[in-house]
């Protein structure tokens, strides 16, 4: 696997941490982080994370520390890796679940009657994350959590908001403890923090995490604004935190460190705004700009934007599209030919499908996994010995992962090899 890879089982070792006199960060239990607020005569618990069993696990280690009953829930966002085990820490009282008013039922997709395509995205959302890959051998972190999570009760806990916080925010007290919430879309529109003004602690959700961010999830999401996320992070800065609690990875402590890891964070994603969007008035198509645009190297090399999770290329094809929509200015991609099509004519003129093989095989050699795939989609979509050639290109999609540090690309090559291997 890509080396910097190999540290992350380390990285992610579960443990409660202590981020203030009463405020606990439970890390490295699932995918996403769950953290405790004890007040005067409760505790407030902030996400509820992905799976029922990791709620339980996390309870348990919280119950070492108060068994003060559990007053509130804040949900910073309905991604399910955040919401997912709320009737655990809802278990035996009726606790105040408090949530952004803009917050999805369904929380991997807006809110809509209409039906969407839902066996793709539960297809490809079990491929991003490696649902069913072996630890370690296949699945070692999915970037931004642990490989090795627990995922019996996954989605299985959600509970639905007591009280919705709208625009404005709110500011409450809680078991005798004064919080401002917050409204900060970023990932998702539906965005809150949660600020802890006494002890300068801010809980940010996704908004923030050790990672390229994830500005295009692969398994399928609508267009995330890309500017509100920016401005949102301006925000975050104007706190002037001395502990920032991201909903993944390790919590931040020191104002200087967290003023510059979100600046540089804002940084990244204004450039690949900036430089996407002048790309697409020179007139640049999206192909060329996703090999194009670059992080500058003072930004690329720092440990919280490696692409762990996020990929800048994918982030730029998601800019285009949710900007401008799938056509991009080429007037010959308004009538493109079938696969099919385009695949038996390329064989032809290449000199037939045993010329084709012959490339492959040598680009397997070189190393060229992403032009012996391109080479072998065109012998399957042609019909050209397709059973074998999905076997091939099983194998190389497993060569191909081997190389990869950003995690959802992994587990999607492994994944699809296992189904391609599966099929026969």
């Amino acid at each position: 696997m890509h080396p910097e890879l190999k540290a992350h089982p380390d990285y992610f070792q579960s443990e409660v941490v202590r981020l203030a006199d009463n405020v606990y960060q439970a890390f490295g239990f699932a995918a996403s982080n769950v953290y405790m607020i004890v007040g005067d005569d409760g505790v407030i618990i902030v996400d509820t994370t992905e799976t029922t069993t990791a709620a339980e696990n996390i309870l348990k280690e919280f119950r070492r520390v108060t068994d003060l009953p559990v007053r509130t829930i804040i949900l910073t966002h309905s991604h399910r890796d955040h919401v997912s085990g709320a009737t655990v820490f809802a278990e035996g009282g009726d606790p105040g679940i408090l949530a952004s008013d803009k917050s999805s039922e369904d929380s991997l997709i807006v809110a809509t009657r209409h039906p969407r395509p839902s066996k793709a995205m539960q297809a490809r959302t079990k491929r991003q994350f490696g649902i069913g890959l072996s630890y370690p051998d296949e699945i070692i972190g999915i970037g931004v959590g642990p490989g090795n999570r627990p995922l019996r009760g996954m989605g299985a806990g959600a509970l639905p908001p007591t009280r919705k916080i709208g625009d404005a925010g709110a500011r409450v007290t809680l078991s005798g403890v004064e919080l401002e919430l917050v409204m900060a879309p970023g990932e998702t529109p539906d965005h809150m923090v949660v600020w802890y003004p006494d002890k300068k602690l801010l809980i940010c959700g996704d908004n923030y995490y050790r990672s390229f961010p994830n500005l295009y999830a692969i398994r399928g999401t609508e267009y995330r604004d890309f500017d509100s996320w920016a401005d949102t992070l301006d925000q975050l800065i104007g706190f002037e935190a001395e502990v920032l609690a991201p909903g993944h990875t390790k919590a931040l402590t020191g104002a200087a460190l967290i003023r510059e890891t979100l600046t540089d964070y804002r940084d990244a994603i204004r450039h690949v705004i900036d430089e996407t969007r002048n790309g697409m008035d020179a007139g640049l198509t999206i192909d060329e700009l996703a090999h194009s645009v670059k992080l500058p190297p003072e930004l690329a090399e720092k440990p919280y934007l490696r692409e762990f999770y996020g990929r800048v290329d994918f982030a730029v094809r998601a800019y285009f599209v949710g900007t401008m929509g799938w056509f991009d200015g080429n007037p010959t991609s308004l009538g493109a030919l079938s696969p099919q099509d385009e695949a038996e004519r390329f064989i032809t003129i290449a000199g037939g499908a045993e010329a084709i093989k012959d490339e492959v095989n040598k680009a397997r050699r070189d190393g060229d996994h992403q032009w012996a795939l391109q080479l072998i989609d065109r012998l399957i979509h042609a019909g050209q010995d397709a059973g074998n050639m999905r076997k091939l290109k099983a194998a190389v999609l497993r060569e191909h992962a081997v190389r990869q540090i950003n995690c959802p690309t992994r587990h999607y090559y492994i994944q699809c090899a296992k189904e391609l291997e599966a099929a026969g």
